[in-house]
């Protein structure tokens, strides 16, 4: 017999995590003044796409943009802002803008100077695929769902070097933010999991915290990210600061319930600061702020709220 979790039922378990009061926000949702071009803001530059061959990601192919904004100071170390599936974050009518949202914090001075840096999942081919437009690669689970440090590798020793090498960019992880949605919200956490060394500021929109497994002609993966509460609750705190968005409706399929997979992020985030043998013990904790909404598994909530997002991370 099959059992189908109802959204009734999903808030009675919710409930009985020992995390915070489930507060759904309704909205409305949509574009602000912070994703839309000010006048009496300076405007930046969005350079590219340029073309990335990854060695670490062996025969993948990726497209990545550049915003540069108009504090940029060659003298002055730029913080960095990553963001994953690149051609969605920097979509001219799309709902995130990030480019654009970044333009308007640093303007306001909300956010510290920054280079953003916007990065297609890869492909494996010799070029990417001119037919694709806002869609994803091939090779976007691999890279996005998988556990491992490959990506974080790829990130730290390949990627930001080539931007690195025409802009200079800071090595202070406090300084270095990275996000994404849905499997690209599970692949910044990962990163900043792997290498808070790095990177220790993370934007985790509908993350994909669900058992996703790759296509059977593919090298299967050990680990899900249906396992992270569980790593989460008994692995070392690493100093990681996420601002994390779901909503109750949210993908209920076989790979799992998105929003309740988010819930019990938010748990294990919760119970790593607060166990017992760690209460006595001078070191990092989670800086968490999850925002709970009645959305679907789009980026329009995410979008909505970036701006919010930013500022919340970058609070001192």
């Amino acid at each position: 017999m099959k059992y189908t979790l109802s959204l009734l039922c999903i808030l009675i378990l919710a409930t009985t995590l020992p995390a915070r009061d489930l507060e759904i926000q309704t909205g409305p949702f949509g574009l602000t003044e912070d994703h839309l071009r000010q006048d009496e803001v300076p405007q930046g530059s969005l350079e590219g796409p340029f073309e990335f061959h990854s060695n670490i990601i062996e025969g993948t192919v990726r497209r990545y943009w550049i915003f540069v904004p108009a504090q940029y100071d060659p003298e002055t170390p730029a913080g960095v802002l990553v963001f994953q599936d690149g051609q969605r974050a920097t979509h001219p009518d799309g709902v995130l803008r990030v480019h654009q949202v970044m333009e308007n914090l640093i303007g306001k001075g909300e956010m510290p100077v920054s280079i953003g840096i916007f990065i297609t999942p890869g492909n494996v081919s010799e070029h990417y695929p001119d037919d694709l437009g806002w869609g994803n690669p091939n090779h976007r689970a691999p890279e996005y769902d998988a556990m491992s440090d490959r990506y974080a590798r790829f990130l730290v020793e390949e990627m930001l070097p080539e931007v690195g090498k025409k802009y200079n960019l800071t090595d202070d992880p406090e300084k270095r933010c990275i996000g994404g949605t849905s499997s690209g919200a599970i692949c910044a956490f990962t990163v900043a999991w792997h290498r808070p060394d790095e990177f220790r500021k993370v934007i985790s929109f509908i993350g994909s915290y669900v058992s996703i497994q790759f296509r059977p002609n593919e090298d299967p993966i050990k680990l899900g990210g249906q396992d992270y509460p569980a790593l989460i609750r008994r692995e070392p705190i690493r100093p990681i600061k996420m601002f994390m968005q779901d909503g109750t409706n949210d993908l209920d399929n076989r790979w799992g319930n998105w929003f309740l997979a988010n819930q019990q992020m938010l748990s294990a985030l919760d119970y790593a600061n607060a166990r017992d043998d760690r209460q006595e013990v001078e070191g990092p904790r989670y800086e968490v702020h999850a925002v709970w909404t009645d959305g679907v598994h789009n980026d329009d909530h995410g979008g909505a709220l970036l701006p919010d997002a930013i500022r919340w991370l970058y609070a001192e």
